[in-house]
């Protein structure tokens, strides 16, 4: 990647988080909270970002805001669960008593 101007925003009006490239929308990832958690039930990049790194940094960055605002996380997209898995430190954020049901490890 470049020097590109990355942010993830939380866009709660609309229940996602969005992905900005050097001010435009390339890509989003929209969620449901329920009491405890933060399910994710979505996550796109557009086309003309794909492939370049994006889908990490949205789910990295929608992650990381989900668990400073106090909800585990629910991964039921894909792209998140794939994310989580294969890293322990986010897997930590999924309650334990769902990571059999989502096929996660259970450590």
């Amino acid at each position: 990647m470049s020097s590109e101007s990355i942010e993830v925003r939380k866009n709660a009006a609309l229940d996602r988080f969005e992905l900005y490239v050097d001010g435009y929308l390339a890509g989003v990832a929209a969620y449901q909270d329920t009491a405890q958690e933060r399910a994710f039930v979505h996550t796109e990049i557009y086309p003309q970002f794909e492939g370049q790194g994006f889908g990490r940094k949205i789910v990295q960055g929608a992650l990381d805001q989900t668990h400073d605002e106090g909800f585990g996380i629910l991964p039921l997209c894909p792209m998140v669960h794939h994310f989580v898995e294969s890293r322990p430190d986010y897997l930590a954020l999924v309650p334990q008593w769902s990571r059999q049901r989502l096929g996660l490890p259970q450590q």
